[in-house]
């Protein structure tokens, strides 16, 4: 499992991302770049990171899924991922 602390502040920037995410794109359109330079860092996009839902963990990430590998490897053994079966040869 993923710090706590981790997993809130991937939250809050999805937040803020997304609070944002007309005023960043009307300021790129413009070219203010001194504007853009003045809103919140967190609110840039490419400071989001893919996260399992379930750890939190940020590697091994399985974005179809939006899983990390060892819950993924769980979920998949218990049969709760629709349509997916254990290969065995």
């Amino acid at each position: 499992m993923a710090k706590l602390s981790s997993v809130a502040r991937q939250k809050r920037r999805e937040k803020l991302v997304a609070k944002y995410a007309a005023k960043r794109k009307e300021l790129i359109e413009k070219g203010d770049f001194e504007a853009l330079r003045l809103l919140p860092r967190d609110s840039n996009p490419v400071r989001l990171h893919n996260r399992c839902f379930q750890t939190g963990r940020t590697r091994g990430f399985y974005r179809k899924f939006g899983l990390g590998r060892m819950a993924f490897r769980k979920l998949a053994h218990e049969g709760k991922i629709p349509g997916l079966t254990k290969a065995s040869w």
